[in-house]
């Protein structure tokens, strides 16, 4: 009786280890709308396994790529909603909570990706960020250089008159419609997972995108031109929900932000080594790469739409052109 009884309470003591061990693990969802394929993939998938590793396994993060959470929009509502504890995503869609961080889309306000990063690292990112934060109560912890937009179509663009008149799948946010629309072309908001479909069967003649986006959606399959417009310098934001945010400790906080940073650089120099390799094995397939005058298609945007129409700073335009 003496060993059954000291049996039961050795059993019940490893089960309530057990039960307390799983208690203490907090499960978390990040989701986005990249491939798997995708850095912004691969490197969440290794922020979320370093996350585990630096907490001794307290936080399992699962990763859900292209879409599996739902569209972008749907992410960043996720976030309000604790459908989804971090996303990635960009500054156009945080601009729907606190307008003038948008202005980091206003065409052609970055020279290069290294201007974007060191803008970053700036009073005016640290002041944008904060007026985001106190707007959706979420919290942002790092930026991935996402890539430089560029235009593909049917046929070839070479000035910003060729677009009048394009039909072209354009994000429905205020700051990517800016250029396409002062060139006079037709925009139209389909979803990022429907554009190679659009393209496809005609319901579109164009679409814009880093090039290696247009690789990882295989659009090159679909359209056999492309402009090298370089209208935005492409950025995403990961972003933690404000929910889990203040839960956090401090030091919790701090290995959330140090992992979420590095994995940001690693996405940066991805996307980077790729874009430099992309022009030429496009050419190499067969497809039409050509360079515009970007001052064009600059000139026209300036002239044609105004800070204000979208709810930007014009100070904090010249602030972030400032940045060296």
């Amino acid at each position: 009786m003496k060993f059954t009884i000291k049996g039961l309470m050795g059993a019940a003591a490893v089960l309530m280890a057990g039960t307390f061990a799983a208690q203490a693990q907090t499960t978390l969802k990040w989701g986005h709308v990249y491939e798997a394929s995708e850095p912004f993939h691969t490197e969440s998938v290794w922020a979320a396994e370093e996350i585990a590793k630096r907490t001794d396994g307290r936080y399992k993060i699962d990763v859900f790529p292209a879409s599996q959470l739902g569209k972008e929009t749907d992410l960043n509502q996720g976030l309000k909603l604790g459908t989804v504890d971090i996303i990635i995503s960009g500054s156009s869609f945080a601009s729907r909570d606190y307008k003038p961080i948008g202005v980091t889309y206003y065409p052609y306000i970055f020279r290069n990706p290294s201007h974007l990063i060191a803008y970053t690292k700036s009073d005016v990112f640290k002041q944008l960020v904060a007026g985001y934060e106190e707007a959706s109560g979420n919290h942002i912890t790092a930026v991935t250089y996402y890539g430089t937009r560029h235009t593909t179509a049917n046929k070839e663009i070479k000035s910003c008159a060729d677009m009048q008149g394009l039909k072209i799948r354009v994000p429905d946010v205020p700051a990517y419609l800016a250029m396409p629309r002062a060139c006079g072309a037709n925009t139209s908001p389909i979803a990022f997972a429907e554009v190679y479909l659009a393209l496809q069967n005609g319901t579109v003649e164009a679409q814009e995108n880093p090039l290696t986006a247009i690789e990882a959606k295989k659009f090159y399959e679909v359209q056999k031109n492309i402009a090298l417009t370089g209208h935005i310098v492409d950025h995403l934001n990961t972003v933690v929900s404000g929910q889990l945010w203040n839960k956090l400790s401090d030091e919790d906080k701090q290995i959330f932000s140090e992992v979420m940073l590095e994995a940001a650089e690693r996405g940066t120099k991805i996307v980077e080594q790729r874009e430099g390799e992309l022009v030429e094995k496009f050419r190499g397939m067969g497809i039409s790469v050509n360079e515009v005058d970007t001052t064009d298609f600059e000139r026209v945007v300036l002239e044609k739409v105004p800070f204000e129409e979208y709810g930007y700073n014009k100070a904090d335009w010249e602030a972030i052109r400032a940045v060296q």
